[in-house]
C-alpha cells in the first residue's frame, strides 16, 4: 500500500512548546486503525521513520510524537552514537513519568481526531518507546499494544526519580498486549523478564510473550544488531495481533 509520510502535527501544551508529531498513513483516501507508535531515546530517527512508514503500509494511521519535546526544539533527532546515547538516557531520567503519560494522551487524542483515523487504536514501541506504549495501553481507548524490548519496567525505573509504577498498575490493562525480548538484551535479564511475566500472570492479563534470540534494538535496521529475519518474524506476530483486535 502506498503511503503518505509528509505530514506533521504541533500539539500545543499548557506548560508551552508542541509536542511535534509525524503523520504516516495509506495515500488511498479511508479511515483506518490508528496507531501510536513510541521511538527509542533517539527520537524520530531514520530507522523509526522507515518503522512507522512499514506499519501505516499494512493500513494504519500512525502517529509518531517526539518523546523529548519539552527539551529539544522540534524536528531533533539524536544521533547513534555516545553523545546521542547519553543525551537521550539523560533525557529519560529527567522527564517525569506524568509527562510521558500527557504526551501519550495528546497522541491517542489525536489519533482519534485525525480523519484518517476510524477510532480503532494500538500501541507499539522499541525499547524506551516499548514501555511508552505499554503505558499508554492503560488508557481505555487502546485494545492492543505491542511492546517490543520494553525497557525499565521490571526495575520501575522510568523517569525522573527512576519510581514508575509500572508494575503496580498492571492490574488496570485492558488491552490485549503482545511482549518480544531479545534474550541476548542486557537491559532486560531474563529476572527481569521473569518479574514482567509473573505480574502478568497474576493480574489475569491477556497477552503474547516471545523471547528470541536477539540482542537489544534487534528491529533496527541500521548498525550491527538489526536482525531482518526476527524483524519480519516478530512485527507479523504485531500485524496478526493488530488485524484480530482492531477488526472486532
Amino acid at each position: 500500500m502506498i503511503i503518505r509520510s509528509d505530514e506533521t502535527i504541533d500539539v500545543p501544551f499548557a506548560t508551552g512548546g508542541v509536542m511535534r508529531t509525524h503523520i504516516f498513513r495509506p495515500a488511498v483516501e479511508g479511515r483506518y486503525p490508528g496507531v501510536a507508535l513510541f521511538s527509542e531515546i533517539y527520537q524520530v530517527t531514520e530507522p523509526i521513520r522507515r518503522l512507522a512508514a512499514f506499519v501505516a503500509g499494512h493500513g494504519y494511521c500512525v502517529a509518531v510524537p517526539e518523546v523529548y519535546h519539552d527539551y529539544e526544539t522540534p524536528g531533533t533527532v539524536l544521533r547513534y552514537d555516545p553523545a546521542g546515547t547519553d543525551r537521550g538516557n539523560l533525557l529519560k531520567l529527567t522527564k517525569p513519568v506524568s509527562a510521558f503519560d500527557a504526551d501519550a494522551t495528546a497522541t491517542l487524542n489525536l489519533l482519534t481526531a485525525h480523519p484518517a483515523c476510524n477510532g480503532r487504536l494500538a500501541t507499539m514501541g522499541v525499547c524506551l518507546g516499548g514501555h511508552l506504549a505499554y503505558r499508554a495501553a492503560l488508557d481505555p481507548r487502546v485494545t492492543a499494544a505491542a511492546c517490543f524490548y520494553a525497557t525499565d519496567i521490571h526495575s520501575g525505573t522510568l523517569g525522573f526519580g527512576r519510581n514508575d509504577d509500572s508494575l503496580a498498575r498492571m492490574a488496570e490493562l485492558k488491552a490485549e498486549t503482545l511482549f518480544v525480548w531479545g534474550r541476548q538484551d542486557p537491559h532486560v535479564p531474563f529476572t527481569g523478564r521473569e518479574a514482567i511475566r509473573a505480574r502478568l500472570e497474576a493480574v489475569g492479563a491477556t497477552y503474547e510473550w516471545h523471547e528470541v534470540n536477539g540482542q537489544h534494538a534487534f528491529l533496527r535496521d541500521e548498525g550491527p544488531r538489526y536482525d531482518p529475519a526476527l524483524f519480519v518474524e516478530a512485527t507479523g506476530w504485531m500485524f496478526a495481533m493488530f488485524r484480530r483486535v482492531l477488526a472486532s
